[in-house]
């Protein structure tokens, strides 16, 4: 069976058919970095990961950019507060926060990773453009986009062109032609009042300004990927207006389709609202991560289908730090059984082979039908049923248990992103339980005057990779 996607710009189901047979161009709208991520936008970063190892499992060489927006008014609203003076140091502080936790939830790294700030010339050459094809024009050292010369403008979001609402800010709607045309480039500083004087500008043949927000991510996509590229994901709140304009603007410069395959990531809600920063309804993921460990937090992603809506909870969580101890320990069996003298040659469960040969197939059939990423956990979690149903019997079927192995490392490792060496994987939060038992051993041999005995248990500690800090205010750990 042939990977399907569900194409956001057709409605329909298709048959995923890049432009180069053995490559594929993939753009993931990243994130407007003024505060810590939250589990909101994990969803999305896990999800697009699965994409990229399942693209690269079906044999293509996946090109992957994913862009950073350090240049917002919601970073400029953030200046002066303890992360930086200006609006570059505040976005660098939250874009080396975002790294780090991209990195504790395993994600394949993408090939690049632009920010808006380091192509302000690529955006002004692409603004240039458009104003010599006759797609946009300049009003008071300001270039908007005017959607009434695009006539697909609509399409992706399906948007009646006399029923969209003014874009964009409303002092700008003087200086329109019409309401619904939206911003290439800003003039002035980042607030109208220069009420805060954080925000970068840049000198651009209209004078001094900042590149509007839809044209960023046109200008970064076609410089490290190219004027047409296969899959662009976004999150479903992203169709209108960012996506409609991206589309509107990227096709008027080059003449060519944008992207062939929109794939949208669904919300994950809180009490029934988007997970949110401006809501504070959000779960960071560092906390997440540090309270379930990032296997339980990419098996409570992976869940739900990408274009499904997710509920965050509590009790969802804990399901998912069930589920993935569930597939941990199956594959720990296995490893164990097959590693034991009572793995032999001759002894063969049919039962077991077939459930590992029917859940292969499963999982690849539930990948392949638009990165079914809940059905494929439940093939998975089939052969771990499986594996501990066999090492019930007194002799082991070794090559049964092999392929249980191949399966979860294959399929749960490299396809879904899973670790197994433990290495980032574990119980979180028993082992901070069990930090906090031995440091409060540690504060009873203090105060009975055992120093060394105390300090041998935070040296062991440390050998462990827990560093201890003592301070005024209490001790504290790190892992």
């Amino acid at each position: 069976m042939t990977l399907q996607v569900t194409n956001s710009l057709t409605g329909e189901t298709e048959p995923f058919e890049p432009q180069d047979p053995d490559s594929v161009l993939l753009y993931y709208c990243g994130l407007t970095v003024s505060d810590l991520p939250h589990l909101g936008h994990a969803r999305a970063w896990a999800h697009v990961d699965v994409m990229h190892r399942w693209l690269e499992y079906l044999g293509y060489d996946v090109r992957h950019v994913e862009n950073f927006t350090d240049v917002n008014e919601k970073i400029v609203a953030r200046v002066n507060e303890e992360y930086g003076d200006t609006e570059s140091e505040v976005a660098r502080h939250f874009v080396g926060e975002t790294i780090e936790d991209m990195r504790s939830l395993n994600l394949k790294r993408a090939d690049v990773y632009p920010r808006v700030s380091e192509h302000v010339p690529d955006i002004i050459d692409l603004v240039e453009t458009l104003l010599d094809r006759g797609y946009a024009y300049e009003a008071n050292g300001s270039v908007y986009f005017d959607i009434s010369t695009f006539d697909e403008y609509g399409k992706l979001s399906n948007q009646d062109l006399d029923e969209i609402e003014s874009q964009g800010d409303p002092d700008e709607r003087s200086e329109k032609r019409n309401p619904a045309d939206f911003a290439l480039w800003k003039a002035g500083e980042a607030h109208p009042d220069d009420a805060d004087p954080g925000g970068q500008t840049w000198a651009s043949p209209w004078g001094e300004g900042r590149p509007g927000w839809h044209i960023e991510c046109s200008a970064m996509s076609t410089t490290h990927l190219d004027d047409s590229i296969d899959i662009h994901v976004g999150g479903q709140d992203l169709i209108f207006p960012h996506h409609e304009n991206e589309i509107a603007q990227s096709e008027a410069a080059t003449g060519e389709q944008f992207a062939r395959y929109w794939l949208h990531v669904n919300l994950l809600e809180t009490e029934g609202e988007k997970m949110s920063s401006s809501l504070e309804n959000f779960f960071t993921v560092r906390n997440a991560v540090r309270e379930f460990g990032p296997n339980a937090i990419r098996m409570f992603l992976l869940s739900a289908a990408f274009d499904s809506r997710q509920t965050y909870s509590e009790a969802a969580l804990d399901e998912a730090v069930e589920r993935w101890e569930r597939l941990e320990r199956g594959y720990r069996t296995a490893v164990d059984a097959a590693d034991s003298p009572d793995a032999a040659a001759k002894v063969v469960d049919e039962e077991l082979r077939a459930t590992v040969a029917d859940a292969r197939e499963e999982f690849e059939r539930a990948m392949n039908d638009n990165f079914n990423s809940r059905r494929a956990l439940a093939a998975l979690l089939e052969i771990a049923g499986a594996v501990n149903k066999h090492v019930g019997h007194e002799t082991y079927d070794y090559q049964g248990l092999a392929d249980a192995i191949e399966a979860f490392e294959t399929f749960g490792g490299e396809a879904l992103g899973f670790a197994f060496d433990g290495e980032t994987g574990g119980n979180v939060r028993l082992a901070e339980e069990l930090v906090e038992l031995v440091l409060d051993v540690r504060e009873d041999e203090r105060e009975a005057g055992n120093y060394e005995r105390a300090d041998a248990l935070r040296d062991d500690l440390e050998a462990l990779g827990v560093t201890v800090e003592d301070s005024d205010d209490g001790v504290e750990y790190r892992f």
